[in-house]
């Protein structure tokens, strides 16, 4: 298992090595022991499973209060899976980045307190499996608009190609939102 960190500090990328013959693959995806070596202690203690269609945006979702770091992964499928740093006074608040997740690359994104999180399904279909380190609490679940002008996030497909939920279409703005981040 390979983890790198990315552009935005504290979130990193987690390529498995697969071991395929003609049988299929086998991948360790994930690792308590390796994830510590990069300070990555969280105990994960929800998991959760979404299927979406082509051109479906989910997100941009967060958690105030504690917050929840999340361990994402595409299962089938691929989805560019995109990150937003919520936390004042990070270096790299309000930037974010975008990492191509698929069946075939295995890779997943670790995701600490304090960012957003959203996806856009590229393949047909997707099904994304990921980790939470808190129980999902809908008083403090929180989504910044998907296409949000200030966040700017250039997402692969046009406009018109997009799905979002009724949630996520009428999410409120990050200036809207900002007097909550308290990261």
């Amino acid at each position: 298992m390979e983890i790198k960190p990315t552009t935005l500090q504290g979130a990193f990328l987690i390529s498995p090595t697969a071991f395929a013959d003609q049988r299929g693959f086998f991948a360790e995806t994930s690792r308590t022991d390796r994830l510590a070596e990069y300070g990555i202690t969280d105990e994960f203690v929800q998991d959760n499973h979404s299927r979406s269609s082509h051109g479906v945006v989910r997100g941009l979702h967060f958690a105030i209060g504690e917050g929840s770091a999340k361990l994402v992964r595409c299962a089938r499928g691929a989805i560019w899976d995109v990150i937003v740093d919520l936390r004042r006074e990070s270096d790299t608040y309000l930037a974010w980045e975008g990492f191509d997740l698929t069946d075939d690359n295995l890779q997943s994104l670790y995701v600490p307190r304090g960012f957003a999180h959203g996806f856009c399904v590229t393949s047909d279909v997707a099904d994304v499996v990921y980790k939470q380190s808190a129980y999902y609490d809908a008083q403090s679940e929180r989504a910044i608009l998907w296409n949000d002008a200030r966040l700017a996030i250039e997402w692969p497909l046009p406009g018109d190609q997009i799905t979002v939920s009724e949630r996520d279409a009428s999410a409120p703005s990050l200036e809207e939102l900002e007097a909550e981040l308290n990261f």
